[in-house]
């Protein structure tokens, strides 16, 4: 029987290093890359990862969708499908594993794989990818993606859509290039885009969203980006850089590096990881060979103790030479009030400091299940540099260009630091 697939995808058959389809619901991306790559290692061998940033077990996987495709195609007799792999009869084989945390070993068996198919791309972050990429080294091999975007800061949007590589092969792909798109999800598209217009352009026409639906800072990043304060923001060698600091181990350790000019805040760069100790993040810090002015620490760099020596991280920067201020502690949703004030006055280095942006994006509530509604903000991989920001608008005013006055205290009142 013909295998038949969407007309806007016939690009896949050609050979490309990169081949990106990203869009709307409905679009059959999925749908299509699935069927390509069976009928690919059915024509001959190949080792194919399919990926994708988080994978649990395999159901968190596109098992079942090849499953699914390999009996509609009527090809259970050339591929065998087992509990976590899918094998051809001639040597072709289907292997699943999520990016994040993937361990040396595991990514030397990678170096073999002819196609490499990450699903759900869009969360895909640029660590993750910084490992994915030179390990899907094969002559000949291809890397492609498949998402439906969320936030224009998104590394995958910015990668592989903003700044697609030269050779890469970039689809765009929505419910109306699908020539079999159901009857039900037409009254579900018409239904969602009388109700929320803004919502049906992302859920269906594959737009990127200002920030995360309940985001913390939607108006801000809102106006952020229409006045247009996410641009290049170059550094100014005359004026200090200070770097306001969240605290992690296994949590991530977070530092936005900002310059003041008069009211403005400029962020010029935003760093982050984890399990490393102060002195390896003050070593990276130095190699930027910035005018460095204060480190600002939350109210445990002067409690905490880190590392072997027994020393808090006010200590070890004091004696690696820094000059350290501690922001005291201060109730949560202040600080956000504090935040949002500041907001008008930060401009955003839109290379360097994107990922702090899009964290910004991501900041949200923790939703009662129950009652459905907003609580305190959630604890997750965006909210340590969220608290950093936050730390920033509690010390903004003490960011000064000259070595004079930091052996005054930090005082802390309801309206913030005086």
């Amino acid at each position: 029987m013909p295998i038949l697939l969407p007309r806007k995808a016939e690009a896949l058959r050609k050979p490309s290093r990169y081949k990106v389809l990203y869009g709307g619901r409905g679009s059959a991306k999925s749908w299509t890359v699935a069927r390509q790559l069976l009928l690919d290692g059915a024509e001959r061998p190949l080792r194919i990862l399919c990926a994708r940033e988080i994978q649990k077990t395999i159901s968190d996987s596109v098992h079942k969708l090849l499953k699914d495709q390999i009996a509609d195609m009527g090809m259970e007799s050339f591929y065998k499908v087992q509990e976590t792999s899918v094998t051809g009869i001639n040597g072709t084989e289907f292997v699943f594993a999520g990016i994040r945390g993937i361990d040396v070993a595991k990514i030397k068996s990678f170096e073999g794989v002819d196609r490499c198919w990450v699903e759900e791309a869009q969360a895909v972050s640029k660590k993750s990818w910084e490992v994915l990429i030179p390990t899907i080294r094969k002559p000949g091999s291809e890397i492609i993606l498949t998402f439906n975007p969320e936030l224009d800061t998104d590394e995958t949007w910015v990668r592989f859509v903003e700044n697609p590589p030269d050779n890469a092969i970039v689809i765009e792909m929505n419910w109306r290039d699908n020539p079999w798109f159901p009857d039900v999800l037409v009254q579900e598209k018409d239904d969602l885009k009388k109700r929320d217009p803004e919502s049906y352009e992302t859920v269906w026409e594959g737009k990127c969203r200002p920030a995360v639906e309940g985001a913390i800072y939607r108006r801000e990043i809102e106006a952020m980006t229409r006045d247009k304060r996410l641009r290049p923001v170059p550094y100014d060698p005359l004026l200090k850089v200070h770097a306001v600091w969240d605290l992690g181990w296994n949590d991530l350790t977070s530092i936005i590096l900002v310059q003041r000019v008069g009211g403005e805040l400029r962020i010029i760069d935003f760093y982050e990881d984890s399990h490393r100790t102060i002195p390896d993040y003050i070593q990276d810090l130095k190699e930027r060979r910035y005018n460095w002015g204060t480190d600002f620490l939350p109210h445990d760099g002067d409690s905490g103790r880190l590392e072997s020596s027994g020393l808090s991280a006010r200590d070890i920067l004091t004696k690696l030479g820094r000059t350290v201020q501690i922001i005291p502690r201060g109730d949560i949703e202040a600080g956000i009030k504090a935040a949002r004030v500041i907001f008008h006055r930060c401009y955003f280095d839109k290379d360097r400091a994107s990922v702090l942006v899009g964290h910004l994006k991501r900041y949200r509530r923790q939703i009662n299940q129950t009652t459905g509604e907003p609580g305190a903000p959630l604890h997750d991989e965006h909210s340590h540099a969220c608290d950093a920001f936050r730390y920033l608008a509690q010390c903004a005013d003490r960011l000064i260009n000259d070595d004079s006055g930091w052996d005054k205290p930090l005082k802390y009142s309801k309206q913030g630091i005086v």
